[in-house]
């Protein structure tokens, strides 16, 4: 009798009130799904920061293309070259290997002449280069000062990051684009 009615009309209104709650005067599901979405991983998280060609943290200006260069540590660390989003060398695609990875240069025999051309292409250090050290550098023909993008580790028994090896550099950042023509 009367104690039915009375559980159905509370269970009917606590249910009422639940589903209330939950769905709110929304929609109804975005409420459900904040209040069923995990605490570790709130709705209202910052967004990733965004990342631009070769990962830089900001766009290129126009006529500027985007690079990203790491030297590479002993066995630990392969060396990477990006550039405008391509990535030119990598461990992942099997075309490094030890010494200086340019083309028709070997790192363990870098001669006078080797040198001497990397120092007209921009470089400060070119000519103090060791075994083993680490090196990035980024040059072109003509260029009127050194180059901004070079960073050189000497490789050294008292700081080596690794055993025989110095630490891995990187460098990146957005180059100027030479025009063809030489304007």
């Amino acid at each position: 009798g009367p104690l039915r009615v009375v559980v159905i009309v509370l269970t009917a209104g606590l249910t009422w009130i639940l589903v209330s709650l939950l769905l709110g005067t929304q929609s109804g599901f975005s409420r459900l799904q904040q209040l069923l979405s995990s605490p570790d991983n709130p709705s209202t998280a910052e967004p990733r920061p965004r990342r631009y060609k070769c990962g830089l943290p900001q766009p290129c200006p126009e006529l500027h293309l985007a690079f990203r260069l790491v030297s590479g540590a002993a066995n630990v660390i392969g060396p990477k070259i990006c550039l405008e989003d391509k990535m030119l060398m990598s461990s992942v695609k099997n075309n490094v290997g030890r010494g200086l990875n340019i083309a028709l240069v070997n790192g363990e025999w870098m001669n006078e002449e080797t040198r001497r051309i990397f120092s007209e292409l921009g470089s400060s250090v070119a000519k103090e280069l060791g075994f083993r050290d680490s090196w990035v550098f980024v040059g072109a023909k003509g260029v009127q000062d050194k180059s901004p993008f070079e960073q050189h580790t000497k490789n050294s028994k008292s700081t080596n990051k690794y055993e025989g090896w110095p630490e891995a550099l990187e460098i990146e950042g957005c180059i100027p684009q030479k025009k063809a023509d030489g304007q």
